[in-house]
């Protein structure tokens, strides 16, 4: 049997925190609710729950804008708290790993207030500060949740940098201080028990303002191999890098085999195929599905022994993918667990997005149910430069963060039982139909489907180290692929849409082939593929 690390059999849980599960009834959920659903987590069969930020914030961008590393904010908990999380989700084999934001912090961090009293304070280089006119940014660069990327502080006569919000000035990586304090405090994590770290926008900590260079900087490798060595080098712990502007060449660089970067990245190079080409995330445009099969098939070739995958659909930052690219309306459980056999036959580390498992849709609510600040941002300036209340509204029912942020469904009572008191954000309405409580029992469902496919990861070497080979890559329909291993085969066929389609089976079985899971439940035809239908074979 070849060796492997144990994230590279694992399947990861990303919890949202304040949607997951409240257990005080103040409307936010926090970490003893996590607790309490543990033994959920461990009938699914996940070895890991990624946790959203839970370290102090001010929360102006829901705990991406941390004021205090090394402890939780009360709104999700106390340290022992946190403390008994790491442990009673070991007794059960599921690793913690932790989500941190090193690109920038809090405006209200001590260290941003200690950089504000003068330019000759200790702190004041852990941020990127540049003299100034007020009124005249250093230069025309904007910041992702809009507006410019400079602040003017007129008791310093500086601007200082953000590519966030002005609340989240980026840490200046160039101080050796700077760095020497955060590895400090990566490895006080660590000596807590943490299983590993997810490294928001870690892809820009190497940033050249003055060159307008964000990602991808020219010292970024050695800041990372930097930290490696004076962290989690050496450990078991499985580390994942927010890489928005990764490549193939790049992602072989971070996830090397040699092991000084990263386990790992999200690279977000086919979540990007429904915009307009050149336009923004909301410049809505079709999937283009032949390219989606030949960028998966890109990253799934180049990173074959060379590098490792990380393999999502959705997350915090992204719509539900059963209402983005399946369809959640008469096809839901059908076209969810054909999107979830697309993704778990593949090489690489699966990550569910809390409720996937339960193919939950996204949340289409009015303007003012929403709370995400790059949501209302983008409506005000929307507004503001013309676009209909309708187009603005659709594209944010399609692509806004906030519409997979509402509440985890786990049954069908006041609030889909996921808090006493009145949510943060409105619970979707559907959770009446679409909740944990009607699918752990239910062997059809899409919860007991994710557990199957699961299982079957675990125990098919194929699936964990097989070579890819993608078939009919023209095709406008079907997403057909093989993995090979040592001899041995596994087949799956997929149908992207609604239309059934010819399909000749026997084109490409024996007659000894093994059907490992599908989500037909109706007689299996010969020669054709129904709307969504998905089949794993093994050969």
């Amino acid at each position: 049997m070849k060796e492997y690390k144990w994230w590279q059999n694992a399947v990861i849980y990303q919890i949202y925190p304040k949607s997951f599960q409240d257990s005080n009834g103040d409307g936010i959920g926090d970490l003893p609710g996590i607790i309490d659903r543990l033994d959920y987590l461990k009938e699914l069969g996940i070895d890991g729950i990624w946790l959203s930020p839970v370290c102090q914030s001010p929360q102006f961008d829901n705990g991406y804008d941390i004021s205090d590393y090394q402890n939780i904010d009360p709104m999700f908990g106390t340290m022992e708290d946190m403390r008994r999380l790491i442990s009673e989700a070991k007794k059960r084999d599921i690793r913690i790993i932790f989500d941190l934001v090193l690109n920038h912090s809090s405006d209200q961090h001590p260290w941003f207030l200690e950089a504000k009293k003068g330019r000759d304070n200790p702190c004041h280089s852990f941020y990127i500060w540049r003299d100034g006119v007020e009124g005249q940014p250093p230069n025309d660069m904007a910041s992702t949740f809009g507006g410019p990327a400079w602040e003017w502080v007129p008791e310093l006569g500086q601007y200082y940098f953000h590519q966030f919000a002005p609340q989240q000035p980026d840490l200046n990586w160039e101080n050796p201080d700077l760095r020497e304090a955060l590895y400090r405090m990566l490895n006080f994590w660590i000596a807590e028990g943490i299983g590993g770290f997810r490294l928001d926008v870690i892809d820009l900590i190497g940033k050249d303002p003055d060159q307008k260079v964000t990602s991808n900087g020219p010292k970024l490798h050695d800041y990372i191999k930097e930290m490696n060595l004076n962290t989690f080098g050496g450990t078991d712990l499985v580390t994942v890098g927010e890489t928005w502007g990764a490549t193939p060449e790049l992602g072989r660089r971070y996830s090397n085999p040699a092991g000084n970067e990263f386990s790992m990245v999200f690279q977000f190079e086919h979540v990007r195929l429904d915009q307009q080409p050149g336009g923004k995330k909301w410049d809505l445009a079709p999937l283009d599905f032949r390219k989606l099969k030949q960028v998966i098939a890109k990253w799934q070739t180049e990173l074959h022994d060379t590098g490792w995958n990380s393999l999502f659909w959705n997350n915090h930052d992204l719509p539900r993918i059963v209402s983005r690219w399946g369809n959640d309306r008469e096809y839901r459980e059908k076209s969810a667990k054909m999107l979830a056999t697309v993704l778990y036959g593949l090489e690489g580390t699966p990550y569910i997005y809390q409720g996937e498992e339960l193919g939950m849709t996204n949340a289409r609510y009015s303007i003012e149910d929403y709370r995400d600040i790059e949501l209302l941002n983008l409506y005000k300036e929307r507004i503001q430069a013309g676009y209909t209340e309708q187009e603005v509204m659709r594209s944010i029912h399609a692509k806004g963060r906030d519409t997979a942020r509402t509440p985890m469904q786990w049954d069908n009572s006041r609030n889909a039982g996921f808090t006493r008191g009145e949510p943060w954000i409105k619970v979707n309405p559907d959770y009446t139909e679409i909740n944990a409580a009607s699918q752990i029992t239910d062997p059809q469902s899409v919860f007991c489907y994710y557990r199957r496919l699961i299982q079957l990861r675990k125990k098919n070497e194929i699936i964990r180290f097989g070579a890819f080979r993608l078939h009919l890559p023209e095709d406008e329909d079907l997403f057909v692929y093989s993995r090979m291993w040592q001899g041995r085969e596994i087949f799956i066929a997929c149908n992207f849409h609604d239309k059934e389609r010819e399909f000749i089976w026997a084109d490409y079985l024996s007659e000894s082939s093994e059907l490992l899971i599908t989500n037909e439940l109706e007689n299996l035809e010969a020669r054709s593929i129904k709307p969504y239908e998905a089949r794993m074979y093994l050969i």
